[in-house]
């Protein structure tokens, strides 16, 4: 659900992290800064600075630990039962 008024802060860097992945103007819409790149890059280029992450990019708010959570959606391959190995 998109937020009804822009955010800032800490807020602004969790919505924009959580919507990295489908690209900044998704996280800019989800964010409440609408069509607005410029301004949303703004705010969020000065909410990382004031958390003291070094961030340049929307994507580099992607972590580790989210890769992990989506290479886990696969197949898994094991024995019906732990005798029929």
């Amino acid at each position: 659900m998109a937020s009804a008024k822009p955010l800032h802060g800490t807020e602004l860097v969790d919505c924009a992290r959580a919507n990295a992945k489908q690209g900044i103007e998704t996280a800019a819409y989800q964010c409440g800064y609408g069509d607005d790149l410029n301004k949303f890059s703004r705010e969020l280029r000065q909410a990382c600075e004031e958390m003291n992450l070094q961030v340049k990019e929307l994507s580099e708010l992607i972590t580790y630990q989210d890769m992990i959570l989506e290479l886990g959606t696969g197949e898994v391959v094991a024995p019906d039962t732990a005798s029929d190995l």
